[in-house]
């Protein structure tokens, strides 16, 4: 039967597992370290001494505390090491995790023993059909008869899974034979020092083993698909605003080079003074790449727009701007402006007679920018004002792109009164400044 001290000291091991597991990996070091599958040999050495560093103190405090055996997890450290890293990893780990019991408690077994098991870490990893298929380890295996006979089980895998298991009861069953066989503290068993042989008390020994490996692997790999699904999410938001730029830039030079044709019969030198322009604006959106760009630059853009349709609709189109001199070198979304401005034109002052005026404010407060583009065109009529953000490529452009750079922490809102006019302002956080 399985005494109450006994049972504590198994599960304590267990938590031990977890938490050692769980303190490795807030370590950024160790996370870029599990992500990755081929390592050169001094990635495998880092590794190694991480492993080792943690695992060992597990055996140094048992060493100096006796009565602490829940601490000493030296031989699963030793096989993870393995599993994780391969040979050179877990064989450095299985001598390392070993030298405290070595020379303070002469277990003069523990390193050839947890070598061994490094080793054989190693090779488990080496054989495996896919090197995922270490993280998917369980010792719940899926034999299920109805996914054989519908072709879904992978023999294969499954194959590998049980190996797996086997592997680590044949680990405890060496330990456990080697402290049986060799006299002497030769190496720290808790079956050889409880003097177990009780069949109840060996399976819960060999079950608390194969758990003490298991978790490690299960907390990693929730950390290694953590940062998986950060990258995916990554690549979907680069994604999602390349697909965005593409679909305003045609948008943009379509209108901008009507602009431009409306002026060539009437004055061909404005025309030909506006093409320059329009060429440097193409040049910007060919040359840049980022996703953020500082408001200096946005607004150098936004002259050179304004001054095509300044042009184009002459006296009638005035352009001012009001901006902080802190927040030039500011990072905002690239196209940010434009887009806004052009509704303005086009919506608000284009059918207005005696046109109108267009600002262009900035300020920094409570550390976070705020954008504001005003007109005092016609207005946005309430019905279309309530749908704005769902219609048009404009403004719920915009309002797209920096959901996916800054997720709930933005803001941009729309006011508008009939015959008054129209202001969008833009609330974000200080992502950056350029040195």
């Amino acid at each position: 039967m399985l005494e109450p001290q006994q049972l504590l000291v198994l599960l304590l091991r267990l938590a031990v597992a977890a938490s050692l597991a769980s303190i490795l990996v807030r370590f950024t070091s160790f996370q870029r370290m599990l992500m990755r599958e081929e390592r050169t040999l001094v990635q495998r050495l880092k590794l190694g001494l991480s492993l080792s560093a943690v695992f060992g103190t597990g055996v140094l405090t048992r060493v100096l505390a006796p009565q602490y055996l829940a601490v000493d997890l030296g031989m699963e450290g030793s096989l993870l090491s393995g599993m994780v890293g391969g040979y050179v990893t877990g064989l450095m780990s299985g001598i390392l995790i070993s030298l405290p019991a070595m020379f303070h408690n002469g277990e003069l077994m523990s390193m050839p023993l947890f070598a061994g098991v490094g080793v054989l870490g190693g090779l488990l990893r080496d054989v495996a059909p896919d090197k995922e298929d270490i993280w998917r380890f369980s010792p719940l295996l899926d034999f299920s008869i109805y996914r054989f006979f519908k072709g879904k089980q992978n023999l294969q895998r499954s194959a590998f899974l049980l190996v797996m298991l086997l592997s680590i009861v044949a680990c405890e069953l060496l330990r456990f034979e080697t402290a049986r066989l060799i006299p002497g503290h030769t190496v720290f068993c808790l079956g050889q020092i409880w003097h177990s042989h009780s069949l109840l008390l060996n399976v819960a020994i060999y079950a608390s083993t194969i758990f003490a490996v298991t978790l490690p692997l299960k907390i990693w790999n929730n950390s290694r698909n953590e940062k998986k699904l950060e990258a995916q999410q990554l690549r979907l938001n680069e994604a999602m605003l390349a697909a965005l730029t593409r679909q305003i830039n045609p948008h943009f030079l379509f209108n901008t080079l009507n602009s431009v044709s409306a002026l060539i019969r009437t004055n061909p030198e404005q025309a030909r003074s506006m093409v320059y322009k329009l060429s440097a604006i193409l040049r910007r959106l060919l040359r840049k790449t980022d996703n953020l760009t500082p408001l200096r630059e946005e607004l150098s853009f936004i002259d050179n727009y304004m001054a095509i349709e300044m042009v184009r609709f002459g006296e009638k189109l005035l352009f001012t701007k009001e901006i902080d001199p802190v927040t030039l070198d500011m990072l905002v979304p690239s196209m940010l402006l434009q887009p806004i401005i052009e509704n303005s034109i086009k919506h608000g002052l284009s059918s207005k007679v005696d046109g109108g005026i267009i600002r262009v404010r900035s300020r920094l407060e409570n550390e976070r920018l705020h954008l504001t583009v005003e007109d005092d065109g016609v207005g946005i009529p309430e019905p279309k004002l309530a749908t704005l953000f769902q219609q048009g490529i404009g403004v719920s452009n915009v309002n797209e792109r920096l959901k996916v750079l800054f997720g709930n922490d933005y803001k941009m809102w729309i006011e508008s009164k009939a015959g008054e006019g129209t202001r969008t302002g833009i609330e974000i956080e200080v992502h950056e400044r350029v040195s």
